[in-house]
């Protein structure tokens, strides 16, 4: 019932290779290993940091480039979930499928297989700047850890799919996110909150940080991670078990415990998944 994660404040600074990404994701990955932890989550759109290597005349590549590096970039986490035992969320990847973008988030387990779960709410910029898709549907996903599920940045601001979530069963929301301001930023962090409280689940986020100057929209980039409870007794008072310093290269760990969730499901101060009034709204379960 009980078991650890670690959140990368993922620092983004221009490479040359995959080689240079790799050694990043890797040392991430080594140092969460030292914590013991059973899940690593990493952020979104954190492989943009590819498109800097550039092409043959120094100019960096476009977003529609990206997908070039799928294969490598899956041997990358694939092997190391499998040397170190972490469930790995790979933060999201962009892939591509019958000419669409889709802003993926990638879960890698410890035995070899990847499950994916695009990005299902777009904000304006994806579309109007990168041409990115929706994705059309929502998966849980059950580990021998728990049922969890992958929800990006945009997504935990609408309180629908998180009800959807909680419905199928998932305790922990692992919520990758890129947002280049403060105003992006507590959106996602104040939702985040907001959903945990709704359904009195763990949410666990974590965002970029750095800069990549040659990079379209990956120019500016404010992050932190945190793993955030309810705000109950058992838990810490402002619902935070963890967070991480505003902007520094680092990760943060913590222990979540799912019998927690289910005594203050059953007799919290609040029971707001019990009390739903499901006969004046959508009962998603």
């Amino acid at each position: 019932m009980k078991f650890r994660v670690s959140a990368v404040q993922y620092h983004l600074h221009t490479i040359s290779s995959f080689e240079q990404f790799a050694d990043q994701v890797t040392h991430y990955v080594r140092t969460a290993q030292e914590f013991d932890v059973d899940f690593i989550l990493f952020p979104e759109f954190f492989t943009t940091q590819l498109l800097s290597i550039g092409d043959e005349s120094g100019a960096a590549l476009g977003i529609e480039r990206l997908p070039e590096f799928t294969e490598a970039y899956l041997e990358l986490f694939q092997g190391l979930a499998r040397e170190t035992g972490i469930h790995i969320i790979g933060g999201t990847h962009v892939t591509e499928k019958e000419g669409k973008l889709y802003n993926t988030a990638h879960l890698f387990y410890p035995d070899g297989r990847v499950a994916t779960q695009p990005k299902i709410h777009i904000t304006p910029t994806e579309v109007t700047e990168w041409n990115m898709s929706a994705g059309d549907g929502l998966t849980v996903f059950e580990t021998d850890k728990g049922t969890i599920a992958l929800l990006t940045c945009y997504d935990i601001e609408f309180p629908e799919i998180v009800r959807m979530a909680k419905a199928r069963g998932a305790d922990v929301i692992f919520c990758p996110s890129c947002t280049d301001d403060r105003h992006g930023f507590h959106r996602v962090r104040y939702t985040s909150h907001a959903r945990a409280v709704e359904n009195q689940i763990y949410v666990v986020t974590t965002g970029t940080i750095g800069s990549l100057p040659t990079v379209d929209f990956m120019r500016g980039n404010f992050g932190q991670a945190a793993v955030i409870t309810p705000n109950d007794v058992p838990f810490p008072p402002r619902g935070i078990l963890a967070e991480g310093e505003i902007n520094d290269d680092m990760i943060i760990t913590a222990d979540l415990d799912l019998e927690l969730l289910y005594k203050v499901r059953e007799k919290g101060s609040v029971t707001t998944w019990r009390d739903r009034r499901t006969d004046l709204y959508t009962d998603w379960s």
